[in-house]
């Protein structure tokens, strides 16, 4: 009994980096390196491979270039303002797609993003496929105020809408809490109501869990000490892009792009 207290006690411990309902707002802004990167092991089988080799190899410079110090002096210099957001929506034809995620809720339910209109990431019917989905994605807690000064406004303003979806993501590499034990273990402590169920529009809360390199990398994804804020089409295609901290000029311009996606045929 006691070995398993002293792993809640653990476990309660490390989740506090993870989940924004645990943080105070002292403890956002700088977590220490140690809390930045998991070990990584190159698979067994992998092991004679050359190719897998190469591209682990060129992973670990690429990580080792971009180290969270980076991130450090970039966040002070610019507030986690890496980039100014769209002004207007990106065309159909030049937008790229969402690449799929696998995100898993606090009531253990799983799914995979985007919900979209063709493709394989395809997991609703038709009537449930939104006509914008907005997903703010955070890999620190030092970013969740950036997420809610886009998400908060964004709900209020399509809170009667049965067109728009508004996701939250967080997500979580460290190995240990990856680990399928205390996964399950810390879902069920970050289980909140965090909707009441008054608008049509929810805030869905997600975690993801794992490697995110390449997910990022499609992405070009840098800084994980900033927010990110994608909005979908209902083909998954992102139309709209934000950064940090939501300014009254850019969210009319994130209001407005999701207006006239609502009104795409």
């Amino acid at each position: 009994m006691f070995r398993i207290n002293r792993v809640i006690k653990q476990t309660r411990a490390a989740s506090i980096l993870t989940s924004k309902q645990l943080f105070s707002h002292e403890d956002k802004l700088f977590p220490l390196p140690s809390q930045i990167s998991s070990p990584r092991f190159l698979d067994f089988y992998q092991l004679g491979n050359k190719q897998a080799i190469e591209k682990e190899r060129a992973r670990l410079t690429d990580e080792m270039n971009r180290g969270y110090f980076a991130d450090i002096a970039e966040l002070r210099e610019h507030g986690g303002k890496i980039a100014v957001a769209n002004k207007i929506i990106i065309p159909a034809m030049a937008a790229i797609k969402f690449p799929n995620l696998d995100v898993s809720y606090c009531d253990g339910r799983t799914l995979k993003l985007p919900i979209c209109s063709g493709g394989d990431a395809v997991n609703a019917d038709k009537s449930s496929i939104p006509k914008a989905s907005l997903l703010c994605l955070t890999f620190r807690a030092s970013s969740q105020a950036m997420v809610d000064s886009w998400s908060t406004p964004f709900l209020k303003a399509f809170s009667d809408s049965t067109n728009v979806h508004l996701y939250e993501v967080s997500f979580i590499d460290s190995w240990f809490l990856c680990w399928s034990p205390v996964k399950h273990l810390l879902l069920r402590i970050m289980r909140k109501s965090n909707d009441r169920g008054e608008n049509l529009l929810q805030r869905k809360i997600a975690y993801s869990f794992g490697d995110h390199y390449y997910f990022r990398k499609e992405l070009k994804i840098l800084n994980l000490l900033t927010g990110y804020i994608f909005l979908l089409d209902k083909f998954g295609r992102i139309r709209w892009q934000g950064f940090g901290l939501a300014t009254p000029e850019e969210l009319s311009s994130l209001l407005s792009g999701t207006s006239l996606l609502l009104e795409e045929e």
